[in-house]
């Protein structure tokens, strides 16, 4: 799901997921996902008296994302903060899986977030204002077989918020990225690894991982692991271990059918 934000007056209350996590702040909301379920989303965040503007629409489209950002456009307000959640997963071997689901992944993931990011960025920066924040993933720190097209695209998301980054230093707009560990979400569900052991292991509380990624990003922090002490250890020591170790390491616990 993507957020692009407004600046608004309403009060804010104490909010239990990743989206609510930004009206904090005082802010509004504009959203996209790709299924009916956005509109329950907005339904969910209207109860605790946020304004808000669903858009269903496929991230792997030209027509979705740019139908998106024209829908937020008429909606006749900057944008202030823009939380860059394009992405999917897809597990199983390479071998296997379909070629039309790889690029699937490939045109959420990274052309769908660099679609999105030119509009926002070509938005905010004649504004001299904005935070932009790109959800990418511990994933983007190691080899990812079994995950062998996503783990790619989120350390490409990862390098482009760097790159990016540094672009618009002296432009008031700043770039966060939000690299995330296994979190208790569907996400490895849905990305069909039901079966797999990092779907059965430790999970971070994504209301932690949410409330870590919006510090960051209100600290215009240039990135931040989402997780526990264990998590942001892992992250540091990817930095030094072998890429072969890293790869074993993953293979054991995104193989399929790897649950005892």
């Amino acid at each position: 799901m993507t957020y692009l934000s407004h600046k608004a007056s309403f009060p804010s209350r104490e909010n239990t997921t990743p989206s609510k996590h930004g009206t904090k702040q005082g802010y509004d909301l504009a959203i996209s996902g790709a299924s009916g379920k956005i509109h329950d989303a907005k339904t969910e965040l209207e109860k605790i008296g946020v304004t808000v503007y669903a858009f269903q629409a496929d991230a792997a489209t030209y027509d979705g994302v740019e139908g998106f950002w024209q829908f937020t456009k008429d909606i006749g307000r900057n944008v202030d903060i823009a939380v860059l959640n394009v992405g999917i997963g897809l597990g199983g071997a390479f071998v296997d899986n379909k070629l039309e689901d790889d690029f699937r992944v490939i045109a959420i993931n990274i052309s769908g977030t660099v679609h999105l990011a030119k509009r926002v960025v070509q938005h905010m920066v004649p504004n001299k204002a904005g935070r932009i924040m790109i959800v990418s993933s511990l994933s983007a720190t190691t080899p990812t077989p079994y995950e062998t097209v996503y783990g790619p695209s989120k350390a490409f998301g990862f390098m482009f918020a760097e790159s990016l980054r540094e672009e618009l230093r002296d432009t008031g707009v700043s770039v966060t990225a939000l690299l995330p560990g296994a979190t208790n979400t569907r996400f490895h569900k849905n990305a069909g690894m039901a079966t797999s052991k990092i779907d059965h292991g430790p999970k971070n509380d994504l209301h932690i991982v949410a409330q870590q990624g919006v510090d960051a990003l209100m600290q215009s922090e240039d990135m931040v692991v989402g997780g526990d002490a264990a998590t942001k250890q892992q992250a540091i020591d990817n930095r030094t271990t072998p890429e072969t170790v890293k790869a074993a390491r993953h293979a054991i616990l995104c193989k399929l059918n790897g649950v005892a």
